[in-house]
């Protein structure tokens, strides 16, 4: 039903004769995939999102200026290397966001490729879950260790690092305000957020508020592509969202064509994302709940089950 729904919707709102129509500025269609990495070239960047294993993807940023080249994350080292390779790009700084394997897993092969190469992430750390048991948490091959207010020093940019943790304990996000662009991991992903497997829904919510609080015009890049089962699951919480409609209809058409819908744009994040619109009517309402942290358990626990919960 749901997919005859954004068929239609496509017709109507993301073809080029009528996307003027679009309730959201920029229109749905700008908002995600390449035609949301605007910012970056007219930053002097150039990027390149590989695809690798079964639905992550790896942001490899070129600063042509000085010819830095950041990976973030690693999911697969070879491929990683082949992209590199393809534009004669030389990585000198992998940002990770956090210690699991499909964000790791290619630091040790990219490190022996490129001895220079520097690699930033969390701290090291062994850390109890609130879902239980100890858990080790550790970036491969990690140079510099980084905390909430460090900075990461990229051609004559600076990411500022954010601690949002709660889909692990240490996740961090990397923001470059004078993009604006965010390397936002597993946290927060297009209509979508991560699973909470440390248990902590309070501080998932106060992460995902942290990166909400960014400007509008922030690029987001997530990790992975989950946007069709995400604008599904969003279309259940909020069918009444006219804006979520609409770019629920490019992802069918994005998808349809093989495209990306990585990255997005926070502003657009703001109006269709359940995950943070814990300040909507309609998300109050269907919770039984008004705190930031009740609505968004709510939501969370809705779509880690696949069943509405009691309301509060």
């Amino acid at each position: 039903m749901w997919q005859r729904r954004l068929g239609i919707v496509a017709q109507q709102v993301c073809s080029s004769s009528s996307r003027a129509v679009s309730t959201l500025r920029p229109p749905a269609i700008e908002g995600m995939g390449s035609r949301a990495a605007g910012a970056l070239h007219r930053a002097g960047l150039q990027v390149a999102l590989v695809p690798c294993c079964d639905d992550n993807y790896c942001p490899i940023v070129h600063h042509a200026a000085s010819g830095a080249t950041m990976v973030v994350d690693t999911p697969d080292g070879e491929e990683i290397k082949r992209a590199l390779d393809e534009r004669g790009w030389v990585p000198t700084h992998i940002l990770n966001t956090h210690h699991h394997f499909d964000h790791v897993g290619g630091n040790e092969f990219l490190k022996n490729a490129f001895p220079a190469l520097r690699i930033y992430g969390p701290k090291n750390r062994k850390v109890g879950y609130a879902a239980g048991g100890i858990h080790s948490e550790e970036i491969p091959g990690l140079d510099e260790p980084v905390s909430e207010g460090d900075r990461v020093k990229f051609g004559d940019l600076s990411a500022h690092v954010l601690e949002v943790g709660g889909h692990t304990d240490g996740h961090i996000a990397y923001f470059f305000p004078s993009v604006p662009m965010v390397m936002a991991g597993d946290c927060i992903f297009n209509m979508g957020c991560g699973r909470v497997f440390t248990g902590d829904n309070a501080k998932m919510q106060a992460s995902l508020q942290k990166l909400k609080a960014l400007p509008d015009e922030t690029v987001v890049y997530c990790a992975h592509e989950y946007t069709t089962a995400n604008v599904r699951f969003a279309l259940e919480v909020e069918p009444g969202n006219l804006a979520l409609q609409e770019r629920a209809a490019c992802v069918a058409e994005l998808r349809a064509v093989g495209e990306p819908t990585v990255p997005t744009l926070l502003a657009h994040e703001k109006e269709t994302n359940p995950f943070i619109r814990w300040d909507s009517p309609a998300i109050q309402l269907v919770s039984g709940a008004s705190s930031p942290a009740e609505v968004f358990s709510f939501v969370r626990t809705w779509k880690n089950d696949g069943r509405k919960p009691l309301a509060a």
